[in-house]
């Protein structure tokens, strides 16, 4: 499938929202094709059965090939000078039980091919103007790699729904397979201003930033940084060195990836087992999982070590503090907690009991 939503969009840009359907030129294609054939048919069998036409303005009343081309153009479309005309009894039959058929199918396919492309590429419109308005604080994916691909899926598995979640990547193949999973789409290369503001980075709460090359993915966090100063930027390089350009460039965290799965393959190496856990917390939906909260109520004052979940980290005054640091002894209102939970218990979910919720707001006064 292939459409273009805007009526000039930028050159070398699609946007494609995952409904899966024929592309209405695709359909035009066929339907052209199907009255080609109908016309072809029909001059074929009044040209094998000529003898039974008379032509009016011929003096000998034969009719030819021209003659048969002329008579199916203008029955098929009802235009009917008169000067053509069946004169046997088979060509009456064949023109009252075939051709008149022939000719109302031929008038559906050209008219009917007509209002499904105005309808479709209308349509289509609609969609995109209402996709638009709707679009407010998504998740925009630059990369659809592996790197890419897996953030979304955990996002869905985290209970993020499709619809909120953007991909920008210039690679068709790429491309088809982030459609395929569901998700809206832009072609093109998100260093340039105009791709990003299609997908509506000024209104994304969270960009994630995957490409494969570093160079790129500084650009695209300083296109992006420049477009939404408060959207939560995080980016992956190749190399531990580009780490702190990253950083500088805009990105809020940083994750090297080269450094992370050389570590990992360090770490199994000395300790299978440990290598095996490791890969639990990063897999989505199985075993255990890494996930932020909210402290609860009846969790102020605690101590991180005594929280029902294994806390691993706090985050106060948006700086992460280990769950051991001296500042966090007690916990705090307002404190988050990095936690390692079952993945069957949704751990991403939000739960009652925090200073959000009315009813223990309520509870407190």
């Amino acid at each position: 499938m292939s459409k273009r939503f805007e009526s000039s969009p930028p050159s070398g840009t699609l946007v494609r929202l995952p409904e899966p359907e024929t592309s209405p030129w695709r359909a035009l294609g066929r339907r052209l094709l199907a009255a080609t054939s109908v016309l072809v048919g029909t001059v074929l069998l009044v040209y094998l059965d000529r003898a039974g036409y008379q032509d009016g303005n011929d003096p000998s009343g034969k009719v030819d090939l021209l003659d048969a081309i002329y008579y199916t153009t203008v029955t098929l479309s009802t235009t009917g000078y008169g000067d053509i005309t069946p004169v046997s009894d088979t060509a009456r039959l064949v023109n009252a039980f075939v051709i008149t058929p022939a000719r109302i199918a031929f008038l559906v396919l050209l008219i009917g091919t007509t209002l499904e492309v105005l309808a479709s590429q209308g349509r289509e419109m609609f969609r995109i103007s209402r996709w638009r308005k709707q679009m407010h604080d998504h998740v925009v994916i630059v990369g659809y790699g592996t790197k890419g691909r897996s953030a979304a899926l955990t996002l869905l598995t985290s209970g993020y729904a499709p619809e909120r979640i953007v991909v920008v990547d210039p690679s068709p193949a790429a491309l088809e397979e982030a459609h395929a999973d569901g998700f809206a789409v832009i072609t093109g290369d998100a260093t340039r201003r105009h791709v990003l503001q299609m997908a509506d980075v000024a209104e994304a709460s969270r960009v994630i930033i995957t490409t494969n090359q570093d160079a790129t993915n500084v650009l695209t966090t300083l296109t992006v940084r420049q477009a939404n100063p408060d959207a939560e930027i995080v980016a992956a390089v190749r190399e531990q060195d580009n780490a702190d350009l990253m950083r500088h460039s805009g990105a809020d965290s940083v994750i090297t990836s080269a450094e992370t799965v050389g570590r990992l393959l360090g770490l199994s190496s000395l300790s299978p087992k440990l290598g095996t856990v490791m890969e639990d917390l990063l897999t989505a939906s199985e075993g255990l999982e890494v996930a932020e909260r909210e402290l609860l109520v009846t969790e102020v004052g605690m101590q991180p070590q005594r929280v029902a979940d294994q806390v691993i980290a706090v985050i106060r005054d948006e700086k992460v503090h280990r769950y051991y640091d001296p500042v966090v002894t007690q916990l705090a209102r307002g404190d988050k907690l990095i936690v390692v939970r079952p993945a069957q218990e949704l751990p991403w979910a939000p739960r009652p009991g925090t200073h959000a919720d009315e009813s223990f707001a309520r509870d407190e006064e």
